[in-house]
């Protein structure tokens, strides 16, 4: 995925929707109108009643398309995808939409406002990746990668919100280091040191006191 749109996918219904999206990932859904909509489209609020009903019905479409681009990260095979994670050229959940949704993509932006929101477009996503998650490091657990642990529900949903956190705290993120963090220098700096940490951990044994 390059682009918000494939470059195939230039149809007027496309366009609406890409208007749409970028409108809805900056302001949120509620407060934008379909005029507003269809003037960033470059189209009649007609058409886009046309093509799609409604704001609601071209709101559905939105949340579809968004899903289907995030989905489209992780469909492989479980196995296939820890091999991708764990290897030589291993790279990270974040790493991986910082690749897919380049700069200036509106899918980053659009996610974090449905999370924030607890959209339902949103908790089902998490649901799905959270599931995706916690079988993706049962497999990695399987070829020895990560040691087995007590509670694989709350490992899983570490692993996969300390991805996320890149989308959520994205413009504090790059306040706080010098860089935006869905870059390829940002997801580097981020990935060589959260790798640290989970490799060779972050803390050390106090020293023990000496009695006096």
């Amino acid at each position: 995925m390059s682009s918000v749109a494939d470059e195939g996918d230039l149809t007027a219904k496309a366009t609406i929707r890409n208007a749409a999206l970028r409108l809805f990932a900056e302001r949120g859904h509620d407060a934008v109108t379909v005029r507003e909509i269809a003037a960033a489209a470059g189209v009649s609020p007609a058409l886009v009643v046309h093509h799609f009903g409604s704001k609601d019905g071209l709101r559905e479409a939105v949340d579809g398309y968004a899903a289907k681009a995030f989905d489209a990260l992780f469909a492989m095979d479980e196995h296939d995808l820890a091999e991708m994670l764990t290897g030589g050229n291993s790279m990270s959940i974040a790493e991986m939409f910082a690749r897919a949704f380049p700069h200036g993509s509106p899918l980053p932006a659009y996610l974090r406002r449905l999370l924030l929101v607890n959209d339902p477009a949103a908790a089902a996503l998490f649901g799905r990746w959270y599931a995706l998650t916690g079988r993706l490091l049962d497999s990695m657990t399987e070829i020895g990668a990560v040691r087995p642990t007590e509670d694989p529900a709350v490992r899983a949903a570490f692993f996969l919100v300390n991805d996320l956190a890149l989308i959520l705290l994205r413009n504090q993120v790059a306040a706080a280091i010098g860089v935006d963090p869905l870059t390829p220098e940002g997801v580097a700096r981020w990935a060589k040191e959260v790798t640290a940490v989970y490799t060779t951990g972050a803390f050390v044994s106090a020293p023990r006191q000496e009695p006096s």
